[in-house]
């Protein structure tokens, strides 16, 4: 039982703690008169007006998808460059070639991406 004593302990100051910030609140906070404006909901500084979802254009996700697809990218790069000089010693330049090719691949999506105005916001 001495074991659980800090546990104990913790929960009970974390107990007390909680609820004499939530009495001390009430006590001590202003009582002010509610009206319309103050009971509406703050948005970042926009007036509640409009559909609750609003909806977002097809670009906004393509280039979401873009941003994903070139993140992972780099996350298979990463240990690409880790083990490269090992790699070559071992295997020769296979591996300078392979990652040549997904690097090639990868670029043709992006200049597929780029004359089929993904990135252009101006549209």
């Amino acid at each position: 039982m001495q074991d659980y004593l800090p546990i104990l302990l913790q929960v009970v100051v974390a107990v007390v703690f909680a609820v004499s910030t939530l009495v001390i609140s009430v006590v001590l906070g202003k009582a002010a008169r509610r009206n319309a404006m103050k009971d509406s909901a703050y948005e970042c500084g926009m007036l509640p007006m409009g559909e609750a979802q609003p909806r977002f254009s097809v670009k906004f996700y393509l280039v979401a998808m873009l941003f994903i697809l070139f993140d992972i990218e780099v996350v298979f790069m990463y240990p690409w460059a880790v083990v490269y000089r090992d790699f070559l010693v071992e295997h020769g330049s296979s591996i300078f070639w392979s990652m040549l090719g997904f690097v090639a691949v990868l670029t043709v999506g992006y200049v597929y991406a780029v004359f089929k105005g993904a990135l252009d916001w101006s549209k």
